[in-house]
């Protein structure tokens, strides 16, 4: 049994721990906040954005400047990861991390190797794919220090760029999902190419495009729509990691801070018990010293 120095030392140290962790809870409590007004407040525009958005595309099949719908066979895909500049979140980043992986796998099986590129949104997923050795094209981490949609813009205009240039033949963003605080949904989204969306309404019907009466003209929805619309899709992906991050974070630290909890309440019991021990001892000591002496 560890000496009495030795157990006070650690619970002195775990009382230390306890407070950082309930400090950074708090912290990322009041962030989660904020961020989760940004989410809500925002997702209903970006999804009906959305939906407008791949009506127009499909729509627009055939118009000459539709070069987001560009349908073209796969010779380079691109894969943004977006991730945390910092830890201590759980598997936040480790889930986004394994996503990407699972995805260029299984979506892009078929092509060579190296014909997967990524984009790093977060120091952390950089971080691991540089490690793998992965090619990453991309790295931007400064993006979170002040989010607005103008910074949110210029990543996604560089995006389109490097699609309509031919450099990529598809997109994909994964990131997490802002649902609760103790919940976020791991979430891969095509970006570029805009396709019609294939799935189901909720009741099981087909969903089917709509008819739109275009002004001024076709080919100038397509030129101003299309683009701020992709640019609204990115920042709600950056919006929804965000919040992601300071709920992951404030969750991780709540259970960091209970068991912190529990070791201090299982080091307290094994001080009181090696101090019982201690003083049983001493007295088995004296006691016997007193007898050897009246012996």
């Amino acid at each position: 049994m560890a000496n009495l120095k030795e157990i006070r030392v650690r619970i002195a140290s775990v009382v230390s721990t306890r407070q950082i962790t309930s400090a950074m809870k708090m912290v990322a409590a009041a962030k989660l906040k904020k961020a989760q007004d940004a989410v809500t407040n925002f997702r209903p525009y970006a999804q009906k954005m959305r939906e407008i958005l791949l009506n127009v595309a499909s729509a627009a099949g055939n118009a000459d400047d539709n070069v987001y719908a560009d349908d073209r066979d796969f010779r380079q895909a691109l894969i943004v990861v977006i991730t945390s500049n910092r830890g201590l979140c759980g598997a936040f980043n480790s889930n986004a991390i394994k996503e990407a992986l699972r995805l260029a796998e299984s979506k892009y099986s078929d092509l060579q190797e190296g014909k997967v590129r990524f984009a790093a949104i977060g120091k952390k997923g950089y971080d691991y794919l540089i490690k793998r050795n992965l090619h990453v094209d991309e790295y931007v981490n400064d993006v979170f220090d002040q989010l607005t949609y103008e910074n949110a813009a210029t990543i996604a205009q560089s995006l389109m760029d490097a699609f309509t240039s031919g450099r990529y033949d598809s997109i994909d963003l994964v990131y997490n999902r802002f649902v609760n605080a103790a919940v976020q949904k791991i979430t891969t989204q095509p970006f570029l190419p805009l396709l019609p969306e294939k799935d189901a309404e909720p009741d099981g019907k087909k969903r089917g495009s709509t008819d739109y009466i275009y002004e001024p003209t076709k080919e100038y929805i397509i030129r101003e729509l299309i683009p701020q619309n992709l640019k609204i899709a990115l920042y709600q992906a950056l919006l929804d990691s965000v919040a992601s991050e300071h709920g992951a974070r404030m969750t991780s630290m709540h259970q960091a801070t209970d068991n912190a909890s529990q070791l201090i309440q299982d080091l307290t019991l094994q001080y009181n018990k090696a101090r019982q021990a201690s003083i049983t001892n001493e007295l088995v000591e004296i006691v016997s010293g007193a007898e050897a002496l009246n012996g």
